[in-house]
C-alpha cells in the first residue's frame, strides 16, 4: 500500500509517496495540482514522512546539504545506477551528463532520459547536472525551477558567479505552451 502527503515547500507544493518503509516518490508542480490526493489523517505519520520533512525543512532552510532518507528506487538496473550516482554529487556543485555518463559508463543521452525519470527529485539531486557547455536542460519541473535551486544552493555556500548559463530569453508563446 502506498501513502503520499502534500509537503508545502518554498518552491510549491511537493507530493511525497511512500511505500510505509521507503519513500518512493517526490512530485512537485503539474504531478501535485491534477489530483490533490485526499489525505487520511494520520499519513504525515507513516515512515519516512517526518523525516523527510525533517529534512527538506533543514534543506530549503539552508542548513542540510545532504539527504539521509530511506528511499527505494523502483526502475531498471540501469536508471537505478544513474539515480545513484547523483547523490554522489556535492551540494552547490554541478557535473555535466556527460561526466555522469562516464561515472556510470554509459553516455549522456541514455544518462539524461534516465535523469528524466529520476523519482525522487532534490532529494536525488538530478537539478545538479547541467549541459557541456554549462547551459541549464532537462529538469522535468522546469528550467526555471532548476536555475532557482541552483541558486539558492550557490547562495547558502556563498559560491560567487555560478557556474551555469543563463536562460535564453523565450517569448510568451514559448513560455505558455511550455506550462
Amino acid at each position: 500500500m502506498n501513502y503520499q502527503i502534500i509537503y508545502h515547500s518554498p518552491i510549491g507544493k511537493l507530493k511525497l509517496v511512500s511505500d510505509g518503509e521507503y519513500l518512493i516518490e517526490l512530485h512537485f508542480g503539474k504531478h501535485t495540482d491534477e489530483a490533490e490526493p485526499a489525505v487520511e489523517a494520520g499519513q504525515e505519520k507513516v515512515k519516512p514522512f517526518p523525516e523527510v520533512i525533517r529534512q527538506l525543512d533543514e534543506y530549503f532552510e539552508g542548513r542540510r546539504t545532504e539527504f539521509d532518507v530511506p528511499i527505494r528506487f523502483i526502475g531498471t538496473p540501469f536508471q537505478v545506477r544513474a539515480w545513484e550516482a547523483l547523490k554522489t554529487i556535492p551540494f552547490g556543485e554541478t557535473i555535466s551528463y556527460k561526466e555522469e555518463a562516464r561515472r556510470v559508463g554509459s553516455v549522456a543521452r541514455a544518462v539524461g532520459l534516465a535523469n528524466g525519470q529520476n523519482p525522487v527529485p532534490i532529494i536525488v539531486p538530478c537539478h545538479r547536472v547541467i549541459g557541456a557547455d554549462g547551459s541549464l536542460v532537462g529538469f522535468g519541473g522546469g528550467l526555471d525551477l532548476k536555475r532557482a535551486l541552483l541558486s539558492f544552493e550557490a547562495t547558502v555556500r556563498d559560491f560567487g558567479p555560478q557556474p551555469f548559463a543563463p536562460l535564453k530569453s523565450r517569448s510568451k508563446a514559448q513560455t505558455s505552451s511550455a506550462a
